[in-house]
């Protein structure tokens, strides 16, 4: 028997650590929080050990009938003395009603709720990591039995989400493109059809925002690229209807020369800039550029729990600007980051998200899936320095095939997929298969 501890940040990483030290068949025997992470006892071959042969002892095994005997008498006894003494309590209390069988008895006062101390605290604590570290190692397991049978009962269905995972899509919406081509026996129809699917999913406006019209303000956290895209609209325009009709604003007076970048633009394309300033109304801001066709609005990309953000998204989200919100997404960004983007500037009131430093990236799933999942339509695309050439109005089928042209050349590891798989487990809704 080999047993060996492993130690990680969490228990999916741990449980990694186990498969690539002891294989498949490793037994997990304990699991406890340390500082850092979480410790992990595993075991291979792990056996119970039998129990020793008993040799028999006639001395002993007297002993122990005599001792048996005794005891059995105790109990007759106790029976005996305990019938007798019913007897003298119904004599005793024979003039009072007795109490039904089936009607509780009620306790006139109430014991007083005893407050949590610390040490019980801590027990509920420790509870409730054991009972959170369980979950993980069972949507682990289920996730390994869920792709483990996949594999063997549908090959066809399990090579398709392996692509769908080299193109970066997360589990949850290749989930739902590989349940409408369940039914298509053919590897290639059904692979062409997905694509269809995810095509059709991606919603583009159908009309351009700049056609449209009124004041558009790009939000997004810092370094997705909102005042190069702000840049690219605004000659975009210009070069097509003159520059008597835009005004630029700019609400990031936090970076250190970003008013002034703009002021340098408003320059070259002959547009007024307007700076606004902490504090200052928005509303009055801009009630000067009433006439203007467009107004477009840098904002400051500021962390979630800066105050600011909150007096920012406040302004933005007041119907007197009735301001449309684009959400800016650099398709270099990881999952998190862009869902955590999403869930810091939602409050706004987004209009739809504009997709920026595709030239840059190596997979378009993560920032597809976000879109697609969160119902944004995808207004812009940006895809270089160059202003405003490096301005394209999306088309769904293109950005697919983008797509694809840049998913993984390998295909993903057996972990990857367990993971995965464990990560449609989290919610009953979402199992695959």
């Amino acid at each position: 028997m080999q047993v060996k501890r492993f130690f990680a940040a969490d228990m999916r990483q741990a449980m990694k650590l186990v498969r690539d030290e002891l294989g498949a068949d490793a037994s997990i025997i304990g699991n406890r929080r340390v500082a850092g992470g979480v410790e992990l006892t595993a075991a291979l071959d792990y056996q119970i050990p039998a129990a020793p042969a008993r040799q028999a002892n006639p001395a002993l095994e007297a002993e122990l009938r005599k001792t048996q005997s005794r005891i059995a008498s105790a109990q007759a006894e106790l029976a005996t003395r305990g019938q007798a003494d019913a007897g003298k309590d119904r004599q005793l209390f024979g003039g009072m009603p007795e109490v039904p069988a089936d009607k509780p008895s009620v306790t006139p006062l109430a014991a007083p709720v005893q407050p949590v101390v610390a040490g019980d605290q801590r027990a509920l604590e420790a509870m409730r990591f054991e009972l959170n570290g369980l979950r993980e190692l069972i949507e682990v397991q289920l996730g390994s039995i869920a792709w483990g049978q996949m594999q063997d009962r549908r090959p066809k269905q399990a090579n398709l989400w392996r692509r769908l995972q080299r193109m970066g899509l997360p589990g949850e919406l290749s989930r739902v493109l590989l349940e409408r081509v369940a039914n298509v026996a053919e590897p290639r129809q059904a692979w062409r059809m997905l694509l269809a699917h995810l095509a059709h999913a991606i919603q583009t406006p159908k009309q351009e925002p700049l056609e449209e019209g009124g004041v558009i303000a790009l939000v997004g956290p810092a370094g997705m690229g909102k005042t190069t895209t702000l840049a690219k609209l605004a000659a975009r325009y210009v070069l097509k209807y003159g520059a008597q009709n835009i005004a630029l604003v700019s609400m990031d007076s936090y970076r250190i020369g970003a008013q002034e970048q703009l002021k340098t633009l408003g320059r070259i394309l002959n547009v007024s800039v307007t700076a606004v300033d902490p504090g200052e109304s928005l509303t009055q801001a801009l009630a000067p550029l009433a006439r203007k066709r467009v107004v477009l609005i840098d904002t400051a990309g500021l962390p979630a729990s800066d105050p600011a953000l909150r007096m920012q998204l406040e302004a933005l989200a007041s119907r007197g600007i009735k301001a449309r919100n684009y959400l800016v997404l650099a398709a270099t960004s990881q999952s998190q980051v862009l869902k955590a983007a999403y869930h810091s500037y939602k409050r706004c009131g987004l209009s739809g998200c504009i997709l920026s430093k595709l030239d840059e990236a190596t997979s378009l799933g993560e920032v597809l899936g976000l879109a697609i999942g969160q119902r944004l339509p995808v207004a812009y695309l940006t895809d270089g320095p160059r202003i405003p050439d490096d301005l394209q109005v999306p088309r769904s089928h293109q950005l697919v095939s983008r797509a694809v042209g840049l998913q993984s050349a390998e295909d993903p590891s057996e972990e990857a997929m367990v993971e995965m798989f464990a990560g449609l487990y989290q919610h009953p809704a979402r199992r695959a298969g």
